[in-house]
């Protein structure tokens, strides 16, 4: 499945511009009803060998950060925000693709130039700019019209013992989950909703969870793994290589305590390595799918990540097998609850 994941990473769509990731999955799917609804959600359902008690939906959000050109010089140097909750850190100094097909790099003032207090912090996203070789407005122009997205540009390898890198790999490996669990034999009928405009306020999920109306909801993400030098205790939050991450609480979900239990104990029932976070952080599209309608039953179930939101997201790959597999798992045991 590495070849699979790295072809949905290396596709760019940031929120609101989803549309390859789409097109893309669509063409690779097969299920009985599949559909687009008015904001941009792939909603696709799936029959099953048996139709199960509780109307379950899965979702994963097609979108990832990137950028947003929002002015350009006169001599062709490019502004942009963030789409999404990037850190300027990791920024500076990379190459970027545009929604054109043109690269660029991200520079700002040079260091022998900047006063003794620009040297101590990191320039925001205001004083860099994307330089695409141009020499004039109307140059830059044809290539970066106002309103056009730019992408991290970096390559996707395997490294280490058994570490993989990539951008994009929130959520496309949540995606790739979904597509896996259609285009298998499952056990039971299940919605699944391909969201947009995660990164922005978890957009799509409201809309998709009104249209499925489900009982019970699977979210498939990828999660911040602070395990990292410097960094100890309850604040590493989980850990690469031990398993699929499944949430009890975070920024905007207090997640259902019975799937939650359930998750525990079908990874244990299946030898299936998981683990819970040991802080309460982050937030993803159950907390707009969890309030809708009447309320939803919601679990999450996420890939450690390091360096999340970054050109550089580093995940292990035994830890997207675990989620795989209880994903897959989780949609018979709760059928019947």
């Amino acid at each position: 499945m590495l070849d699979k994941l790295k072809a949905l990473c290396e596709l760019n769509g940031t929120s609101g511009d989803e549309s390859r990731v789409r097109e893309y999955i669509k063409d690779h799917i097969t299920a009985d009803e599949v559909f687009t609804d008015n904001l941009g959600n792939l909603i696709v359902f799936k029959k099953g060998k048996r139709s199960p008690k509780n109307k379950i939906m899965f979702a994963a959000h097609m979108d990832e950060v990137g950028f947003i050109v929002t002015h350009i010089s006169d001599n062709g140097f490019i502004s942009f925000g963030a789409v999404g909750g990037i850190d300027p850190s990791v920024v500076l100094g990379r190459s970027f693709v545009l929604e054109s097909g043109a690269y660029g790099v991200v520079g700002t003032k040079a260091i022998h130039q900047q006063s003794a207090d620009e040297r101590r912090s990191i320039p925001d996203f205001s004083e860099m700019y994307l330089d695409i070789g141009a020499y004039s407005a109307k140059e830059a122009e044809k290539l970066a019209p106002l309103g056009s997205r730019a992408y991290f540009d970096t390559d996707f390898f395997e490294f280490g013992d058994g570490y993989v890198k990539g951008k994009a790999i929130d959520d496309r490996l949540g995606c790739l989950v979904l597509m896996e669990m259609i285009n298998g034999e499952p056990e039971y009928d299940a919605w699944y909703a391909f969201t947009v405009q995660e990164e922005i306020g978890t957009r799509g999920a409201k809309a998709a969870a009104f249209t499925i109306a489900p009982d019970i909801a699977f979210v498939l993400e990828s999660t911040t793994a602070c395990d990292i030098a410097g960094v100890s205790g309850a604040k590493t939050v989980c850990r690469l290589g031990k398993g699929a991450v499944v949430s009890y609480m975070d920024r905007s979900t207090i997640y259902d305590r019975k799937l939650y239990d359930l998750a525990f104990e079908t990874a244990k029932a299946n030898c299936i390595p998981v683990q819970t976070k040991t802080l309460v952080a982050g937030g993803n599209d159950s907390g707009a799918i969890h309030i809708s309608s009447g309320g939803v039953r919601t679990c999450a179930i996420s890939v450690p990540c390091r360096y999340l939101h970054s050109p550089s997201c580093v995940i292990k790959y035994d830890d997207f097998l675990a989620v795989n597999a209880l994903a897959q798992k989780m949609l018979s045991a709760a059928a019947n609850l």
